[in-house]
């Protein structure tokens, strides 16, 4: 999960991270109020999750509070980058000397996890990694062993920071890494870090991406997340733990196993082709032990997405045996009644098969059709999709 910038400069303060915070707003008078509080020049700020929001005109110096009310009103409602701006961050203004580039992030590739570092950094940093590799440090990080005071000082030698910045950086770095390990991040970025008039080092803005999978284990998560951006049936979803992922197509897609959903929307997509250029509508893994219950909430889901004019339950039964499947399938239907308008092609393979091909026939619903191969029943969930064409 993405956190916005707001959000990211709060777990920084949190965790003793040096950062200028203000305060965020929905309205121009908001942010005329904000401004009025801070006093002085400040700085209106875009809050979406993407980069580029200064390019694009989402971040604006203000230096007044009618000025700040002015700059709220043009970037409140402004799409950057397919993202619309709800909500605006207004924060005391930096008399900005340098910028640098400092970050913590999972290296998935080689399996430990990673420090970035520049001195030379900036909001320029994608392009200086391009032009100027060498001048963006990358120091693998230890699980076990972490940063503490001499790890974040050879992260900072190694940016090529001058000898009377290596101990403020170093002590900055310490309190990034306690706040991506208390966290659960997988990334912790500040871009950019910033020595400002006083001779104090600041995190400007700031990044930070949490793992969702340790939301277990981190009940303040859930105030976190954007809920206005989420989609609603993927919330759904989530409340329901299906692993769900809303698409742009029209043929809903349920299997049991990451990979044979995967593979379900090449196929689906290849089959579409030949009808109209449908396309997959979901990605839905009902897991590998997943009962009458979770199929019967998979389909909940994807039959009220408006978008769906067909589904494709494609399972190969293991430790899901088909006869589960099937009469998941059975149930969802009963619970949904007339609501249920839309036609389910089921591939059913391996465990118990033909137990649940015998459920199926026994059920004769009138919206399922029951083909034998995963080729075949991709061709026919596209062209119901079609219109049946």
């Amino acid at each position: 999960m993405d956190l916005f910038e707001y959000q990211a400069k709060t777990l920084f303060k949190e965790h003793g991270v040096p950062t200028g915070l203000g305060e965020v707003a929905t309205t121009p008078d908001e942010a005329k109020s904000i401004a009025e509080k801070i006093g002085g020049v400040t700085v209106v700020k875009a809050q979406v999750k993407v980069g580029g929001r200064g390019k694009a005109g989402g971040v604006k110096v203000a230096k007044t509070p009618g000025d700040a009310a002015d700059a709220a009103g043009e970037i409140l409602g402004m799409d950057i980058k397919g993202h619309t701006v709800h909500r605006v961050l207004v924060d005391p203004g930096a008399d900005i000397k340098q910028e640098y580039y400092v970050s913590f992030l999972l290296d998935r590739t080689n399996r430990t996890f990673l420090a970035m570092a520049s001195y030379e950094g900036g909001m320029e940093i994608e392009q200086l990694a391009v032009e100027r590799p060498e001048a963006l440090a990358k120091i693998p990080v230890n699980a076990i062993d972490g940063v503490d005071d001499a790890k974040a000082r050879e992260i900072a030698v190694a940016a090529k920071f001058p000898e009377e910045l290596v101990a403020p950086v170093a002590d900055i770095l310490v309190k990034l890494w306690e706040t991506f390990v208390a966290t659960d991040a997988t990334l912790v970025e500040v871009n950019p870090l910033a020595k400002v008039g006083d001779g104090s080092i600041l995190a400007l803005d700031g990044k930070v991406t949490l793992d969702e999978n340790a939301d277990f284990r981190q009940p303040g998560n859930a105030a976190l997340e954007d809920k206005d951006a989420a989609d609603p049936l993927e919330a759904k979803a989530k409340e329901k733990h299906l692993n769900y992922v809303k698409l742009e197509g029209e043929v809903g897609i349920i299997g049991n196993g990451a990979g044979l959903v995967m593979s379900t929307l090449d196929v689906v997509a290849y089959a579409g082709e030949k009808h109209g250029g449908v396309k997959p509508a979901n990605f839905l893994d009902i897991g590998g032990g997943a009962s009458a219950e979770v199929m019967s909430n998979g389909l909940d889901i994807i039959l009220n997405d408006p978008s769906v004019r067909s589904v494709f339950v494609n399972v190969f039964g293991g430790i899901t045996s088909c006869d589960a499947v099937a009469n998941g399938i059975v149930t969802a239907l009963g619970m949904l009644g007339d609501s249920a308008t839309k036609p389910l092609v089921v591939r059913l393979d391996g465990n118990n098969v033909e137990e649940g091909r015998r459920i199926l026939a026994e059920a004769a619903h009138p919206l399922v059709t029951v083909v034998d191969t995963m080729d075949d029943a991709a061709d026919k969930a596209a062209q119901l999709a079609n219109g049946g064409k």
